[in-house]
């Protein structure tokens, strides 16, 4: 009796010890067991080599700023729900700090809204989040980016001549801000230099080609296009291909991609500015290390850019932020 007694209590006392170690686990961050500060990191996808370079920095910076991170992605960057149960189970492991490229802003914003309530600080980045939760942004400066892309199709046409631009939309913000930083530069600085005409393709390569052959078809002393994203670019390179204009016009691009950067290998294309994946990673976490700390983060954060050509493609600094 005492036997059978003493291995009941025995039972007992092993079951709390597994109820007590399974709701420890189930509390506890990932990577809680160092001691260091975790933050969850969600993106809008994970295999495409952007998101992988995005991976690279936050890595980079969660080694020198000595905290630990997951990062994730949904397979596809349509693919919502995904996204929403890892955020969810990103949530589920208590981070210091949630680090977040929302696909669907509408749908993220209970846990944007969770995380505020238990003053878990939410950095954006990439594209961002359409609330005013999250204390910092980091992402490119659209407009900035693609000055640096007319200041390079000013000085490869000697500051005068005809040119054009292929736009990818002219409702989201990233297509408005790359058309109009590219403009506003020409306007200030290569006042000979005269955009003829813009047309908007959705970022399509079939709808790009066809509006830039009418363009070339309209003005026949074109000098150069500008492309406001790889579709638009790659776009422009099939319509100076299938003229027959090889060579006779200068075209510049935004983003990166195989087609885009062959293109420039190729000699087809001058250059592009590429984004700078893995300085938004680097940053997104730097921030998130200054919120946890409970120091001021300013609430947007440039990430940068790179102009890239056949001189530099295949240096170190360019080919890491380059993503196909």
């Amino acid at each position: 009796m005492q036997r059978r007694k003493f291995l009941s209590l025995a039972a007992v006392a092993a079951l709390s010890l597994s109820v007590a170690a399974c709701d420890t686990e189930a509390q506890a961050p990932a990577g809680g067991s160092s001691g260091k500060p975790y933050i969850a990191i969600v993106s809008k996808g994970f295999q495409h080599q952007f998101w992988q370079s995005v991976k690279q920095g936050a890595e980079k910076a969660a080694a020198e700023f000595n905290v630990e991170i997951s990062f994730e992605g949904p397979d596809k960057e349509t693919n919502v729900q995904q996204q929403m149960d890892q955020l969810n189970n990103a949530m589920a492991k208590n981070p210091q700090a949630l680090a977040l490229a929302a696909l669907d802003s509408k749908a993220a914003e209970g846990v944007l809204q969770d995380a505020k309530s238990k003053n878990i600080p939410v950095i954006a980045f990439d594209s961002g989040v359409d609330s005013e939760i999250p204390v910092a942004t980091a992402s490119t400066d659209n407009k900035a980016a693609a000055a640096e892309a007319a200041k390079h199709m000013a000085e490869l046409l000697g500051k005068k001549g005809e040119i054009a631009i292929i736009g990818h939309s002219q409702t989201a913000t990233s297509g408005t801000d790359r058309r109009d930083g590219f403009v506003d530069y020409l306007k200030a600085n290569a006042p000979d230099i005269k955009i003829v005409d813009i047309q908007y393709a959705d970022g399509d390569q079939a709808k790009s080609t066809d509006a830039a052959k009418s363009i070339m078809t309209a003005y026949p002393n074109l000098a150069g296009m500008y492309g406001t994203n790889e579709g638009a670019a790659i776009g422009v390179v099939n319509a100076v291909k299938e003229a027959g204009k090889t060579g006779k016009l200068t075209i510049v691009g935004f983003d990166s991609g195989k087609a885009q950067m062959d293109a420039i290998k190729d000699g087809l294309m001058a250059g592009a500015v590429t984004q700078n994946p893995v300085g938004i990673g680097y940053e997104t976490v730097k921030a998130a290390v200054a919120a946890i700390k409970g120091e001021k983060v300013e609430k947007v954060i440039d990430t940068g850019f790179y102009w890239y050509d056949k001189n530099n493609i295949a240096d170190a600094d360019i080919a890491a932020n380059l993503y196909e």
